[in-house]
């Protein structure tokens, strides 16, 4: 502590398993991760594809808003995380689309 500095509380941070214990029971778990992540050059029709079965394993998941919250918080610049493409999140930080 310096001298004359005004005390402040110690805040430690939180456990790894506090923060990633919902990753635990997500529907992507044990899937493979190329139906969340697209491969380079993956454009048109087949990315829209893949997005929407991404989204449709999203929409079932009990832990949708803590991965959606995730990605947004972290600024997740790939793939579809808590039903959200890249470029769905892009909309919301550009304040195209209201979340709630």
């Amino acid at each position: 502590m310096v001298r004359g500095a005004p005390a402040r509380p110690v805040q430690l941070p939180v456990p790894n398993a506090d923060v990633w214990d919902w990753q635990l029971d997500g529907l992507c778990r044990g899937l493979d991760s190329s139906v969340f992540f697209h491969p380079e050059g993956e454009r048109g029709r087949a990315r829209s594809s893949r997005e929407k079965a991404a989204k449709q394993v999203c929409g079932r998941c009990p832990v949708l808003d803590q991965c959606r919250r995730h990605a947004l918080e972290a600024n997740e610049p790939y793939g579809v995380w808590g039903g959200m493409s890249a470029h769905d999140r892009a909309d919301v930080y550009r304040g195209a689309v209201r979340t709630a």
